[in-house]
């Protein structure tokens, strides 16, 4: 039987060099892999999940948060391959061009 897991296998939360607490990684991930769901719109309002709450942001980053064609979903893939140890970080935005404003 499988019970539920916040984060994928191969990814574990550690002390950031950049702030708090981080997402690192225990293996080495592939450029454009998909990583799973960081945000859920829910009850008018988007809500972290547990791999969303630990991604801090970078000025060279190595992965993106993308709106799914939902627009109740938002994922976190990545852009580069990150190395066994290292730290999962996007470049933060305040931009949403999904807001309830622009549909």
């Amino acid at each position: 039987m499988s019970s539920y897991r916040p984060l994928p296998c191969y990814l574990t939360i550690a002390e950031s060099k950049i702030e708090g607490l981080g997402l690192y990684t225990k293996e080495k991930i592939q450029a454009a892999e998909y990583v799973g769901i960081t945000h859920i719109y829910y009850r008018e309002d988007w809500v972290r999940t547990p791999l969303g709450g630990f991604i801090n942001h970078s000025a060279n980053p190595n992965a993106v948060i993308i709106m799914c064609d939902t627009r109740h979903e938002r994922k976190l893939y990545t852009i580069r391959p990150i190395e066994t140890g290292e730290e999962i970080s996007i470049y933060y935005t305040l931009y949403y061009p999904y807001h309830k404003e622009h549909e």
